[in-house]
């Protein structure tokens, strides 16, 4: 394994140790940012725990909870980690398991690594863009035997194409607008059209291990909310692709929101 990737899956581990603490009591320690979203004790027990060791490391961090620096500041960066200590802040709270821990390391914009841990259940998803490989492995308890673990983790990948079925990653109950129409186009193509949910950024996991087909993404998410996803779709051969470009996300942008965007083959 690569060291910066190794170095990611410790933080990502341990932080989700240190989740899984809070998850557990009776008062999750909420609070509310300017902008109405939950902002918890494991937030921030999490953030310090990825920081304490991805600081070790030659390249500056951009997190959802720590301050950003200006872009200015920032432009220079070729090489720079993005970290979301705890994505679905929403779901913890409802304590719905439906959250994750996301590290990825980007270059030029691109992710290079990436990885996502599920605390509740112990699923650890990592993948290298450049050796084309996702690995997933489910621990038995948050550790990790770095020399063992890829041996004890197995490939994943998306699933075939079938024309009569196509499983697309969305709400039940809350679809947008634009989600609903693309929804309707995939009915000219195929005979059944399958909602599949899930929490954070669990929702690129379900398309790169073949869950799922398609994620179309039609509502504001932050580059600490893909990077990591992108990472773990884009080495098994999916794509990330924005709305506004027709090209992949890119990262360390001036602006830290994503366009809209698609997941799929």
């Amino acid at each position: 394994m690569d060291a910066n990737l190794k170095i990611a899956v410790q933080a990502a581990v341990h932080g989700g140790d240190e989740i899984m603490k809070i998850y557990q009591l009776e008062d999750l320690g909420v609070e509310y940012k300017e902008d109405d979203s939950p902002l918890t004790l494991a937030d921030k027990k999490c953030n310090d725990v990825i920081i304490s060791y991805l600081e070790n490391t030659e390249f500056p961090i951009i997190s959802e909870e720590i301050k950003n620096l200006e872009f200015s500041e920032r432009k220079d960066w070729e090489t720079c980690w993005i970290v979301d200590p705890l994505d679905g802040t929403k779901e913890f709270v409802k304590r719905n398991g439906e959250f994750t821990v996301n590290i990825a390391l980007v270059k030029n914009g691109k992710p290079l690594l990436g990885v996502i841990y599920v605390p509740v259940t112990k699923e650890l998803y990592f993948a290298d863009v450049s050796k084309k490989t996702t690995l997933k492995s489910v621990l038995s308890e948050h550790k990790v035997d770095l020399d063992n673990l890829a041996d004890l983790s197995k490939e994943i990948k998306p699933a075939s194409s079938n024309k009569k079925l196509v499983r697309v990653v969305g709400s039940r109950s809350h679809m947008s607008e634009a989600t609903q129409n693309f929804v309707e186009t995939l009915k000219n193509d195929f005979d059944q059209v399958e909602i599949v949910s899930k929490g954070s950024s669990l929702k690129f996991c379900l398309v790169a291990e073949g869950r799922a087909d398609v994620y179309p993404r039609y509502a504001p998410t932050m580059e600490w909310d893909t990077a990591a996803g992108q990472a773990i779709c884009e080495a098994v051969g999916l794509r990330v692709i924005s709305n506004e470009t027709n090209k992949p996300l890119l990262y360390n942008k001036e602006n830290l929101l994503n366009p809209w965007f698609l997941v799929s083959k």
